[in-house]
């Protein structure tokens, strides 16, 4: 299953190209696979090598979250279909 909220916001610091957004894809439990979002600030990493930069567009694979590079609507989208084929492809079961 696939969910896409988005919403025009206020431009500010956190969303500066404002909008707020969350594309999500789900396996038939509902678990999520694969989330693109803004919701909420990351920090990426731990220890001395973190990167230290707070920023609050990211992607969650699985377990793994990372910072997302926001250009623009049509590549977030097609970066999020992608993935999302890529993660689909994996998962299909051998013929």
């Amino acid at each position: 299953m696939v969910r896409f909220e988005v919403k025009q916001v206020p431009v500010s610091s956190e969303r500066p190209h404002g909008l707020d957004y969350s594309l999500t894809l789900h396996d038939a439990n509902g678990k999520r696979l694969l989330g693109f979002d803004n919701a909420h600030a990351i920090k990426e990493g731990s220890g001395p090598g973190a990167r230290t930069r707070i920023e609050y567009d990211h992607r969650h694979k699985g377990q793994q979250v990372r910072f997302y590079d926001y250009k623009d609507a049509a590549t977030l989208l097609a970066d999020f279909w992608t993935e999302a084929d890529s993660i689909l492809k994996e998962r299909r079961p051998p013929r």
